[in-house]
């Protein structure tokens, strides 16, 4: 049986949620090992002068810990 942990990540890109949500992952992976999945909580983007200039997700990844 595995025991999973849960982090939440706050993560941005300029590019689209998809990459925000691969910035959030290559991020944890610098310190966290085995990463299982992510999953999107929230997606909200910053709009100036009627363009949007961010976007922004909410992410919860889970992890193996280990034995």
């Amino acid at each position: 049986m595995a025991i999973l942990k849960v982090i939440e990540i706050l993560a941005s890109s300029k590019n689209g949620w998809e990459d925000a949500a691969a910035a959030a992952v290559k991020e944890a992976s610098k310190t966290v090992r085995g990463i299982r999945s992510v999953n999107i909580t929230n997606q909200s983007a910053v709009v100036e002068k009627g363009k949007i200039v961010e976007y922004r997700v909410n992410c919860r990844i889970s992890f193996a810990i280990e034995k």
